[in-house]
């Protein structure tokens, strides 16, 4: 058998002293490495997981005498201090042990395993006290190098064969296929004493016994020589367990005797300690799956708390239906006790940079219920594949609608969905006039990252330098090298630059911008590139090369290359806050005006032009745009401005003339027409009368969140409660007041785990399969929900264990630094 990777490391051994300093520390890293390898190698073969001649073969580092830096690694064999080439140790055992070169080898040495581990041994070779022959040259072999050789045993299938150590070394050898010294296991003692207990988690004294007797016979081969017995076993030492293993069997079946019980615990503990495993499993399920339980250290864990094993078949029958009919009861009744509510529906659009829809994988679109107290139910999961309708998606809305409803279906407020709002969701809303169905605000601000990289002329200029760029370092092999080495320099790892597909859709920024970040976070490594020796060659021969020099001395293209990266970040941070704290309705329109302000401010920084920025942002602001984003501006008292003379009144000043008449329509499209005249003489006195000073005050309280460290409102439910329960002379615009404050803005919710997704897919067309995922996304979603927790386990992997939040800004902070301290 082979050493481990022996054979595959590479040689170095350093003959010549030239090629400067940086060479010979390279070759000498090189060298040290090489050493440590083979030490590794031999350390492993010694605890028994190697080949058998690295009980005598013994790496050792030589040095060169001027420079002290490592120069070569040597194989000495420790019987005869002969020095070899560590070039193939496996060779080198052949030649040297096996054909009887080294006078001072047995053909049927101790068990590697009966050496004691050794250190790193010294640069230079120890001369053997029991030999005190000088070190030959061994790599010559002639015809008689096979004349000395220990005997050896021929064992047939089944036999074991025995011989004398003391036979002459001239003695002739029988032909065997496989030499059956590699195999044999000396052992002191009869077979039949061999037995181990496979059912205690402590070794049996037999196992113990086996162990004893095999390292005192190994320790003492002396002692033992002429009593031993040589046992051929196919599979080496490793064949010992499975031999106790065989012994132990009979003597159980001659004796049975039971496995000492755990500890007891009452029925009571048990079945609840079974109920809140089986809540986890179904909680978890896609990080945890049902083949969990039956993995022999979880089997082991429960047995060792005393509790029984969890039936696989009971958990995904029995428990998931009595789990999921009480999580079903609890939506119900949650949704039963509010007035009315409003539809989420998430999953329609595939999230950014994910080719799952893409791969043609069961999609999951959520459904979920938005109650007035500011609470979130699941309501239904459906599957989609591919291109959805329009029509499909209105009508499964309008089923789960009535579905919750009956026939009060003016219970549901309105939608607010990720997609189908020119279609599927106007037409609801014109069909069901008391409807308002938003398009998702968290869509509305990311499309803004594609229509920048599609509109603004900046964005394109950086898209084709990048390419440019990255195609041409990823495609040169002299560049790419040089690349390379200046990565694991400078940041400790190495890899290509991510250049998007040929074929890739131009509206999707998402693989523009991560090109980006690979070049930024590489800048100091491609900066160093330029001054290597192998670019300067490339150079006088390829005018691209010239070309790409000339950009990336230019500081025009990092500042172009920045602009972009922190427009975009500015977008995703606003992006994340959406879907972390699930704004309302009524913030929308101070959102968008922020987003504004500062995309104003990063024109002025990067010396862009404003005119084309304000025209791409309120393109897509039109786009997403709803009426009532203006009247619950209006209504909602947490906007309340005051004014000179103390009166808390509402924001109109902030409204364009359209809007303002967007808050009429809206207002008198939801109440009937025989009432709009009256609504609108509310609204008339909601606007010069205001609210109470210190109703508002109390509404617009604010306090320190304790997690992120921002001020949030600490009432937010105020808003709807001072509407309901203080402003009554309003009746018409109270209602349609407290029916648009609770709205939220966002479809972002659950987050369903991708490993769950594939087992969807595989499944996609079993009835039986697809009901117990319904099941089980069900009960995990209205845990989350309950606890409020969106995430997805992946998510929270990333964050906490990897450490994702943060690392990736510290690297761009440094790479800012850095590249001005490079000259070029």
């Amino acid at each position: 058998m082979a050493a481990p990777n022996a054979g595959a490391l590479a040689v170095v051994e350093s003959t010549s002293g030239g090629g400067g300093a940086s060479s010979e520390e390279m070759a000498a890293k090189a060298v040290q490495k090489r050493y440590e390898g083979l030490v590794m190698v031999r350390t492993k073969a010694i605890k028994g997981k190697g080949a058998w001649y690295w009980a005598h073969l013994e790496p050792i580092l030589v040095n060169n005498s001027d420079t002290g830096l490592p120069k070569s690694v040597k194989l000495r064999c420790s019987l005869c201090d002969a020095v070899f080439s560590a070039s193939n140790p496996s060779r080198t055992a052949s030649e040297h042990l096996k054909r009887g070169t080294c006078p001072n080898f047995s053909s049927s040495p101790n068990p590697i395993s009966s050496l004691p581990s050794s250190s790193p041994p010294a640069t230079t070779a120890t001369a053997s006290p029991s030999s005190s022959h000088p070190p030959h040259n061994h790599r010559k072999r002639g015809s008689s190098s096979t004349r000395s050789r220990a005997s050896s045993a021929a064992a047939a299938a089944g036999n074991i064969t025995s011989f004398s150590p003391h036979h002459s070394n001239n003695a002739p050898q029988p032909l065997a296929i496989v030499d059956p010294s590699r195999f044999m296991v000396d052992l002191a003692y009869p077979p039949s004493v061999v037995s181990i207990a496979t059912n205690s988690a402590a070794p049996s004294p037999s196992a113990v016994s086996i162990a004893a007797a095999y390292s005192h016979q190994h320790h003492h081969p002396h002692h033992q020589q002429n009593q031993q017995q040589q046992l051929v076993l196919s599979g080496g030492k490793e064949d010992l367990g499975a031999l106790a293993m065989l012994e132990d069997s009979v003597k159980r079946l001659k004796s049975p005797k039971a496995s000492p019980p755990g500890p007891t615990l009452a029925k009571a503990h048990v079945d609840s300690a079974l109920d809140f495993l089986a809540d986890w499993v179904f909680e978890c399920y896609g990080s945890v799956s049902f083949s969990s339980l039956d993995h022999p250290k979880f089997k082991a864990f429960l047995n060792q708390v005393g509790l029984p094993p969890l039936s696989k078949r009971e958990l995904a029958t029995t428990r998931l239906d009595a789990k999921y009919h009480e999580a079903k009861a609890e939506s119900d009744a949650k949704i039963h006790d509010a007035m009315f509510f409003q539809i989420s529906s998430d999953g329609w659009k595939p999230k950014e940079y994910s080719s799952h829809a893409a791969a043609g994988e069961e999609n999951l679109v959520h459904l979920s219920v938005n109650l007035p107290n500011g609470t979130t139910v699941f309501r239904r999961a459906v599957f989609t594949s591919g291109y959805v309708p329009s029509k499909y998606a209105e009508e499964i809305l309008w089923d789960t609608i009535t579905e919750i409803c009956g026939g009060s279906v003016q219970q549901c407020v309105g939608i607010v969905s990720d997609k189908f709002k020119a279609k599927a969701l106007r037409n609801l809303e014109n069909q069901h006039p008391w409807m308002v169905n938003l398009c998702c605000q968290y869509q509305g601000f990311a499309s803004l990252i594609n229509d920048f990289g599609k509109d603004l002329p900046l964005f394109k200029i950086v898209a084709d330098n990048c390419v440019k760029l990255a195609s041409f370092v990823n495609s040169k092999p002299q560049i790419r090298r040089s690349f390379q080495k200046y990565q694991l320099q400078e940041y400790g790892h190495a890899g290509l630059l991510r250049v998007p597909f040929r074929n890739f859709q131009t509206s999707d920024f998402g693989p523009i911008y991560t090109m980006v970040e690979d070049i930024l976070t590489s800048a100091r490594a491609l900066h160093l590139v330029l001054l290597d020796e192998s670019y300067k060659i490339v150079s006088t021969e390829e005018p691209i090369a010239r070309e790409i020099e000339e950009m990336m001395r230019k500081p025009q293209f990092w500042n172009e290359l920045e602009a972009v990266h922190s427009l975009v970040k500015l977008i995703k941070l606003t992006c994340q806050e959406i879907e972390s704290e699930k704004p309302r309705i009524a913030q929308c329109l101070p959102q968008w005006e922020e987003l504004r302000v500062k995309i104003k401010e990063w024109c002025s920084k990067f010396h862009v032009a404003e005119g084309h920025a304000d025209k791409v942002l309120d393109k897509r602001f039109k786009k997403n745009y709803h009426p009532a984003w203006s009247a619950a501006f209006i209504l909602d008292p947490l906007y309340l401005i005051r004014d000179a003379s103390g009166k808390y009144l509402p924001p109109f000043k902030y409204l364009t003339p359209e809007q303002e008449k967007d808050v009429d329509r809206l207002i008198t499209r939801l109440v009937s027409r025989e009432e709009a005249h009256i609504a609108l003489m509310e609204l008339m006195k909601w606007r010069t009368e205001g609210l109470d000073p210190v109703y508002a005050q109390a509404v617009q309280l604010k306090q320190r969140d304790p997690i992120t460290g921002k001020m949030k409102i600490a009432n937010p439910q105020s808003s709807r409660l001072v509407w309901e329960t203080y402003l009554t002379e309003f009746k018409l615009l109270g209602k349609v007041a407290v029916r648009l404050i609770f709205l939220h803005a966002t479809s972002c919710g659950f987050k369903c785990n991708w490993s769950l997704m594939r087992w969807i897919s595989a499944h996609s067309h079993s009835r039986a399969g697809m009901e117990r995922a319904q099941k089980l996304i069900f009960i995990s979603a209205h845990s989350k929900m309950e606890k409020r927790e969106f995430s997805s386990d992946e998510d929270k992997d990333n964050a906490e264990v990897f450490g994702l939040a943060n690392g990736e800004d510290d690297v761009l902070n440094e790479v800012f630094v850095d590249t001005s301290s490079v000259s070029i």
